[in-house]
């Protein structure tokens, strides 16, 4: 099961934490797996190379964190997108995915 935990600060998104793995299909097959890791990737490069926010990110097999170092409001939306996209994904494969 793919973990994600959102990080907040005064109510502002400020990261994530995301740990496991789906196991819907075989390494390299999995369509949840893939999801979200494709939108973990694009939520911490447009955070970085994008908006420009200065961010701590940490990747390992089956983890990835990204903290948002200085608050700067688009990261917000960007955050939020992502947030909304999880909880979507975890409705669709509530035995792959949990969200908190």
């Amino acid at each position: 099961m793919i973990r994600v935990r959102f990080q907040t600060d005064d109510g502002l998104l400020t990261g994530f934490s995301l740990s496991g793995h789906a196991g819907a299909g075989e390494y390299g097959q999995d369509i949840v797996c893939a999801a979200v890791s494709s939108a973990a990737y694009m939520t911490a490069n447009t955070i970085t190379d994008i908006v420009g926010a200065p961010a701590d990110i940490t990747v390992d097999d089956g983890r990835m964190e990204l903290t948002v170092t200085a608050l700067i409001e688009d990261c917000q939306d960007v955050l939020s997108g992502f947030q909304l996209h999880i909880q979507t994904l975890s409705e669709a494969y509530p035995k792959r995915i949990q969200c908190h």
